[in-house]
Parts: structure tokens; C-alpha cells; sequence
């Protein structure tokens, strides 16, 4: 190596280095002086609600489920043995849960250190696993949907591609493959299941940081949305896409800080949110999710917590803190979310191996697809 070659290599790996610093430096600033969030507060008759009094209460938090043991009902017989015997209630819990998603009570979790996903079915208080075997063996899930007959879409980073499944877990098809993705994160179907939009975070080697969109049932490609870049339309390491109102389509950019908003055949239409410590803002950006009327609820896992957005943009109100103690709302590294057909927010964190559910006040404890389950008492299955 000459003299002159060795100089630029060093000075390459210098710029490297400093460009590393700056920005463990920035996420350290945003971590030191970031606001605090207002905790939440016991309303009467004890539940804890977002927003905390005297603003009218929105969500109250209802339960945790950490494994099997929280959606399976005990046998007969099995409550006189644990009391007599000492004996706790097995439990099946997470390793490192990703995304959720939800479909009349059946709640499915991918979990990114395990080659399966996980189905606590509520209505029928039964617990199984889906791609265990061939065909669709999973090999490394991440980002998951359902659509409104409770298909299974998963995105599977490791193969590449996109595993189809029937609601009772049966394989149907794959869609994708190598020479589609670079690093795909996240799958999202319409609710009919029709057309599906897969996000390719590419990396930081990759120029292909885009949306790509498939029809759902053939597996035809049907056009992309962006490229890497930070101007309108341009994304850095995209994370997630959720479909709102009117089929908008809202994409968390994470290296860009931002939500970019299109419109269903990718038209780009605004985006809200900046790098920043101030309430709607965001510093890690992971998840999004939307309800019926079209709100957006948006993860960012450096605060540890979800905000949520009218479909315009604005901030309406954030749920969670940041906390190296688990607990109710309390979050170190929070990643999935996803919003079912009653308004139930489902929350996930990868660091507590937990998923938090939150209900609207609106809905009364008693209503919606997850209180037909017979709810044995929820245990944190052991670490």
C-alpha cells in the first residue's frame, strides 16, 4: 500500500468514526433532555387511563399478556392442585416478540428470535404456533398483518418473502423471494385482501430503501413508492406502513423522522413529524398502526411510548413512558403495535417480552372480541 493510498484510507476511516460519534452523541442528547411524560393516573375504582385527570380520560389499561398461560383456560381440577402443590401455571413466553396482530380476538406475534408465530386465541382460549413445519416453515418473522377474514400475512426477513396463511394456520402461498428484497421489514394487506405493500428498509449499503406493492392473491408486483433519499416522496431506512382512511397510506420513516402520507396507488401527498424531543416529534420511530377513524398511533422507542395523530398530522395525545422497571405502560423497548376491530391498542416490548392492552373508555370492559375468552390470571411467564 503506498503512502498516499494509506493516508486515504485512514482518513476515510476517520470520517467513518466521526460520523459514528455524532450520532451516538445526538441519540445520547436526545436521551438526556428528552421531555418526561406525564405518568398516568389511577381513576377511580382504580384503573389506570391516558390522559391522566383532570383531562377526559381516552384509554384505560386493561391487561398484560407475557405467555400461553394468559389466554389458555386451567382444566378442571387444575386450581385445586397448583393451591395444594405450590405449583405455578406453565407458561409459554416470548423470547424477543416483534409485531402483533390481531383479528376477532386472536391475536398473532412474531417473534424474531423464534422460527414461528404465536396465537393466543382469546374466544376460544387456546394457544398454538403457526410455521413451525413444511411448507411455510418461517425462518426469521418480523413485520405481520391480517386482513378482514383473518389471512396471515408474514414478513419473513430471513427468506426474503412473504408467507400466506389460512386463519387456522394452513400454508397457502408465498409471495416475493431474493430478488425482491434486500431487508424487508414489514407486510401490510388491505382489508380485503387484495393488495399488499411490503417495506424494504434496504440498509446502509442498499439504494433501495422503497414500498413495494404486490396484489395479495397472485403475487404480481404491481409498482413501487420512493427511493432512498430525504426529499418528499424519498425514504431513509423505512420502518413500517399502515393504511388509514380513505386507503392513505402512512409509511414511518425512520431515518428521516417523519411519517410520509400517499395515497393508495402511491401518490405522495404530506408528511408530519421532525427529528426532535418536543411531543410530536420523534427520535426512533418504529410501528404504525391506525384505527376506524383514520388516527394514526406511531411508536418511537426511544421514548418508550406510542403517539397518536389525527390523519391530518396533528397530536392528539401519547400513551406510555419510558422505564427500566416493567410495568403497566411502562416501556425500554417497545416495537409492534396495532389497533383491532373494537379500538383495543395492542403494544408490544421487546426488552419486557410482553404485549400491553390498552381499551378505549368508550368500549365498556365487557365488550369486544377479547373479553369472550374465560381469562385466567395472568403470571409473567419465567425469564
Amino acid at each position: 500500500m503506498t503512502p498516499a493510498t494509506r493516508l486515504n484510507t485512514e482518513t476515510m476511516n476517520l470520517e467513518r468514526l466521526s460520523r459514528l460519534a455524532a450520532a451516538a452523541a445526538l441519540a445520547a442528547a436526545l436521551q438526556g433532555c428528552m421531555q418526561a411524560p406525564i405518568a398516568p393516573t389511577a381513576a377511580k375504582g382504580g384503573d389506570l387511563v391516558y390522559p391522566p385527570p383532570p383531562e377526559e380520560a381516552r384509554f384505560v389499561y386493561e391487561r398484560t399478556i407475557y405467555g400461553s398461560a394468559d389466554v389458555i383456560a386451567p382444566e378442571s381440577g387444575d386450581d385445586l392442585r397448583r393451591m395444594v402443590t405450590g405449583e405455578s401455571q406453565r407458561s409459554e413466553g416470548f423470547s424477543k416478540p416483534y409485531a402483533v396482530a390481531v383479528h376477532r380476538g386472536r391475536v398473532f406475534v412474531s417473534d424474531s428470535a423464534q422460527r414461528y408465530i404465536r396465537v393466543f386465541d382469546f374466544p376460544a382460549g387456546k394457544f398454538y404456533k403457526i410455521g413451525e413445519d413444511e411448507p411455510g416453515r418461517i425462518v426469521k418473522p418480523l413485520g405481520i398483518d391480517v386482513d378482514a377474514s383473518g389471512t396471515l400475512y408474514v414478513a419473513d426477513i430471513s427468506a426474503r418473502d412473504v408467507k400466506v396463511f389460512s386463519p387456522e394456520g394452513r400454508y397457502l402461498r408465498s409471495i416475493g423471494g431474493a430478488k425482491w428484497f434486500d431487508r424487508l421489514s414489514s407486510v401490510t394487506v388491505d382489508s380485503r385482501g387484495e393488495r399488499l405493500y411490503v417495506v424494504d428498509i434496504g440498509g446502509v449499503t442498499s439504494e433501495n430503501h422503497r414500498v413495494r406493492a404486490f396484489d395479495a392473491k397472485t403475487g404480481a408486483h404491481l409498482f413501487d413508492i420512493g427511493k432512498r433519499g430525504a426529499g418528499q416522496g424519498e425514504f431513509n431506512l423505512p420502518r413500517d406502513l399502515a393504511i388509514g382512511k380513505d386507503g392513505r397510506l402512512y409509511v414511518v420513516d425512520g431515518g428521516n423522522f417523519r411519517v410520509q402520507v400517499f395515497s393508495r396507488d402511491g401518490q405522495f401527498l404530506k408528511s408530519f413529524g421532525a427529528l426532535g424531543k418536543q411531543f410530536g416529534q420523534f427520535a426512533r420511530p418504529k410501528e404504525v398502526a391506525t384505527d376506524q377513524a383514520g388516527n394514526v398511533y406511531v411508536v418511537d422507542s426511544a421514548f418508550g411510548n406510542f403517539q397518536i395523530f389525527s390523519p391530518e398530522g396533528e397530536l392528539l395525545l401519547f400513551v406510555g413512558e419510558r422505564s427500566e422497571r416493567d410495568g403497566p405502560g411502562k416501556y425500554m423497548l417497545p416495537s409492534g403495535i396495532y389497533v383491532d376491530e373494537d379500538g383495543r391498542v395492542y403494544m408490544i416490548d421487546q426488552w419486557f417480552r410482553k404485549v400491553d392492552v390498552f381499551r378505549p373508555v368508550a368500549l365498556a370492559a365487557n365488550q369486544g372480541y377479547l373479553q369472550r375468552a374465560r381469562r385466567p390470571a395472568a403470571v409473567p411467564a419465567a425469564k
